[in-house]
């Protein structure tokens, strides 16, 4: 191999035995193992593989180990799935059981997710969801976390909401995590509430990923975030649920469609 780029041509040899020769999840030899087997400096061996980390076709941390790539299940998010959601409310339990937003979403049936947990407690609330919620900083909140696993090995659907604790505690059922997947998602746990969803607000920004994010939805390095801050308001007009979504760039479209109501 020439010098100039020669961890790029180690880089295509691996990426060449990807193809041919493992499978998804299948683990790489170490740095050293590699640098040994193409006669090239451990440097070289180490640039070659995060050069294929950048690609999307390895995972792993620096200096551990590291497997093939486990492909992400990609997501179209539309903002048309709130009435959908909302539709949905009023069916009886076994139509909200057959039809989720989720599965719109990804294409994955929650009986074929790989893996679906949801960890409930109660906390004071962070100042910026305080802001968006209209109560003050240091209110309990119920918070609940979900991590979704589409496929064994692969990177993780998460995501975070905070209902204030008064609201949330009139039905002790939203604190069990046993109760999950809810049929009929957030909007019917709202009307179990008494409460009727009147609009949704999605704040849609964008940063680079936590190493926690990276890590748990095996983000691949220099992909950023799309952060969707879902407010959710009554009919009432009272922001009554906020919703943290962190969506990895590299799998994800998001379309938004707005009908727009006629002149005459």
């Amino acid at each position: 191999m020439a010098n100039v780029g020669k961890y790029l041509e180690l880089a295509d040899a691996l990426a060449q035995k990807i193809k041919t020769e493992l499978g998804p999840g299948d683990q790489l030899p170490t740095v050293s193992e590699l640098a040994k087997q193409f006669g090239v400096a451990p440097n070289t061996a180490s640039r070659a593989v995060q050069a294929l980390k950048e690609r999307g076709l390895l995972s792993g941390k620096t200096g551990g180990k590291t497997w093939v790539r486990v492909t992400p299940q990609q997501a179209v998010r539309r903002n048309t799935r709130y009435q959908t959601e909302k539709d949905l409310v009023l069916e009886s339990e076994d139509e909200r059981r057959r039809t989720g937003v989720s599965e719109l979403d990804s294409g994955v049936s929650l009986a074929s997710m790989h893996q679906d947990t949801l960890k409930t407690d109660v906390v004071k609330c962070p100042d910026d969801i305080a802001e968006a919620l209209g109560i003050e900083p240091g209110t309990s909140v119920l918070r609940r976390v979900g991590v979704r696993h589409p496929r064994k090995g692969a990177g993780a659907v998460t995501g975070v909401s905070y209902i204030p604790y008064d609201l949330a505690s009139k039905n002790p059922d939203l604190f069990d995590e046993s109760n999950e997947p809810w049929p009929g998602g957030s909007q019917h746990q709202l009307y179990t509430l008494g409460i009727e969803v009147g609009r949704i607000e999605d704040h849609v920004t964008a940063s680079m990923p936590t190493d926690e994010e990276t890590e748990l939805q095996d983000i691949p390095p220099s992909v950023p975030v799309i952060r969707v801050r879902k407010i959710t308001y009554s009919t009432a007009g009272q922001a009554v649920e906020v919703n943290d979504i962190p969506f990895p760039a590299d799998r994800t479209k998001l379309i938004f469609d707005t009908p727009l109501q006629r002149w005459t």
